[in-house]
């Protein structure tokens, strides 16, 4: 790892330590962002060398054209149902696992594809761990329909969390509004902090107009944070439906 820099040493790191857990017969759940797709790279070597025989979700066409042309098995969520982990990244993720997504603009099938796994392992470099989730840019899927309406919507509830006055930006590209896999625009929602994850996630998914928003509250059951030496520091959370799978 000594040609690639400090965050990519480190990303690779995590993603060999997340694939080290995959198992032979295992459903995934593949993410997207740049340490997902060397996850996926990585997997596809272990794959190969091994004979694993995997069934894989995608969270994004992206991911989907990339762990197809390196020989892994893509099938819809529907046709697998059920899946035993999902590796993914993140933009930025707290001491008790509370994640923010979407910086890819997949967020939607990523709680999905998240929700529907057994487990979700998180796979990042040091700099996206966080004492309080918000300095990242909190995106809001939104359908295209009335999404000005949406976005006073928003800012309606922001101001009645005391997170008024915070920019909301319609994410763009090439010159024209952003448009994810499912054919939705994305608000970037530029808070700086977010005292209180849980209830700005349900105030903004009980907006008509919003489709899902970036936090992952109660989704992540592992990180694991590589360094640039190549070492990973595994961070948990004890959950009470653990404690009472074990009764």
């Amino acid at each position: 790892m000594s040609d690639l820099s400090p965050s990519d040493a480190a990303k690779l790191a995590a993603a060999r330590a997340a694939v080290a857990l995959v198992q032979d017969g295992m459903a995934l759940g593949l993410g997207t962002g740049s340490t997902a797709s060397i996850m996926v790279r990585e997997l596809a070597i272990r794959a190969q060398a091994e004979g694993l025989v995997l069934r894989c979700a995608a969270t994004s066409k992206a991911t989907a054209d990339l762990a197809e042309s390196l020989g892994l098995p893509v099938e819809g969520l529907d046709a697998i149902g059920h899946l035993d982990l999902t590796i993914d990244g993140a933009d930025e993720l707290d001491p008790d696992l509370n994640l923010i997504k979407g910086g890819g603009g997949a967020h939607l099938r990523e709680k999905i594809v998240a929700a529907s796994s057994d487990r979700m392992v998180v796979i990042a470099d040091p700099g996206k761990v966080v004492e309080q989730l918000g300095a990242f840019h909190l995106p809001v899927e939104v359908i295209p329909f009335g999404w000005e309406t949406t976005r006073d919507r928003i800012t309606a509830a922001l101001d009645g969390l005391d997170l008024d006055g915070r920019p909301i930006l319609l994410r763009m590209r090439d010159g024209a509004p952003f448009v994810t896999d499912e054919g939705n625009h994305i608000l970037d929602l530029a808070l700086e902090a977010i005292p209180d994850p849980l209830t700005l996630n349900r105030a903004l998914n009980a907006i008509p107009g919003v489709v899902e928003n970036g936090l992952f509250i109660g989704l992540c059951d592992l990180a694991l944070i590589g360094q640039p030496d190549g070492s990973v520091v595994e961070l948990a959370v004890f959950r009470e439906d653990e404690a009472e799978d074990e009764t």
